[in-house]
């Protein structure tokens, strides 16, 4: 590819390790000529994100805790302080507790599923919020999903309804922020090996499953995943928004 995203300044929330599809999207970002923004949660995080940004246009590793208003209000301030428009956002965070993903999802807690809920969906929403007056030129926000949010997927259980959630959120908010140039887009990618993914139970069942049924015969490459991003932040991307894209290896189409 030729900088795709060259001048672009994106803003990268929910990178955990180098496993981490938003690690994959930030690689191919950088490579696309994107100057980048991290985030990290607690200073635990810190700095692993630091040490991850090594080697990739980061100008910035920021703080921010989704569920907490004052800090996304100083991700706002610090992103504005930087003195640029802002034209991409990648927001790849979600979180349950483990037992709501092990037990039956009848057994979900109210707690546990309002947790889901807040992290995995409501917060593209507070980030959605906080970061579209700095889109001065409009731009894209892209989140991550997964087939469990239209699909029964043993074991991803209230991870699925919270991913419901998050795609109906995206096409709300893509009405919302169309008219402001703001497209809003998710990519529902195959099963990957990542640190969430290791949460759910018997996970490798899953990728052999797939591995066997998809009809390209494979599991999804993370790079394969990033290169979808770096389209719908790119201006060959100009003209979507409100939609699901799968980066599957294709196993959202078959049946049994």
């Amino acid at each position: 590819m030729s900088n795709l995203l060259e001048g672009k300044q994106a803003l990268i929330l929910g990178i955990a390790n180098k496993w981490s599809l938003a690690y994959a999207i930030a690689q191919a970002f950088s490579r696309e000529g994107a100057t980048l923004v991290l985030t990290y949660l607690g200073e635990h995080q810190k700095a692993a994100i630091e040490d991850l940004a090594n080697g990739l246009n980061v100008a910035a590793v920021l703080p921010c805790d989704v569920t907490k208003e004052e800090e996304l209000t100083a991700l706002t301030d610090s992103l504005q302080d930087r003195g640029q428009p802002l034209h991409s956002v990648v927001h790849s965070l979600a979180f349950a507790n483990r037992e709501d993903l092990a037990n039956p999802f009848v057994q979900t807690k109210r707690a546990g599923f309002l947790l889901a809920q807040e992290v995995s969906a409501y917060s593209l929403v507070a980030v959605a919020r906080a970061v579209t007056p700095l889109m001065t030129a409009g731009g894209s926000i892209s989140t991550l999903t997964y087939l469990g949010s239209v699909r029964v997927v043993p074991n991803y259980n209230v991870m699925g309804v919270a991913k419901a959630s998050l795609e109906a959120a995206v096409r709300y908010l893509a009405s919302d922020l169309g008219p402001e140039k703001v497209r809003v887009n998710a990519i529902s990618a195959g099963p990957v090996k990542t640190a969430s993914a290791r949460g759910i139970k018997d996970f490798s069942s899953v990728l052999e499953t797939v591995a066997s049924r998809a009809p390209l015969r494979r599991n999804t490459d993370p790079a394969e995943v990033a290169d979808t991003a770096v389209f719908l932040a790119s201006d060959l991307g100009r003209g979507v928004t409100g939609n699901i894209i799968y980066v599957d290896a294709g196993i959202s189409i078959m049946g049994l």
